[in-house]
């Protein structure tokens, strides 16, 4: 079998399908997620604190050069060391939301799974009873 037909067994294989199916899915679900933690519920969380804006939480670990305004991007963009935790806690939200929604799409998934009945027993084939109603017939 040469590489290309194992490549092309390999790749339409259903679990290799499904994969791709997911990983596809699961970046626009994350962008989705990304755009509510940052535009929806970051500002919420930070109007409760009193405008606190989590963008611009940051700390300088060197000198901004002179003319630099004193905000994240331009401190970055000058080349400036900055240890940005307000971006870290915005991206540990996200993580927190993604998981809850995963845990609980797995969870519903096994409940679906138990819920299940059971599958009912196969027919015993003709032949089969035909050798048991021989067997019973002559012990007696």
């Amino acid at each position: 079998m040469g590489m290309m037909s194992e490549f092309k067994e390999f790749a339409l294989k259903g679990n290799v399908m499904d994969l791709a199916v997911g990983v596809i899915i699961g970046a626009a679900f994350g962008k989705i997620v990304d755009s509510l933690v940052k535009d929806i519920i970051m500002p919420i969380v930070g109007s409760i604190f009193g405008n606190l804006d989590f963008k611009n939480m940051y700390m300088l670990l060197g000198e901004a050069p002179a003319g630099v305004e004193n905000n994240i991007a331009a401190l970055q963009e000058a080349g400036v060391p900055v240890l940005a935790y307000g971006n870290f806690i915005t991206i540990a939200i996200n993580f927190i939301i993604l998981a809850f929604i995963i845990f609980q799409m797995v969870r519903t998934m096994n409940r679906m799974k138990r819920e299940e009945p059971p599958a009912a027993p196969a027919p015993t084939p003709d032949d089969i009873v035909l050798l048991r109603e021989i067997r019973d017939a002559l012990k007696k």
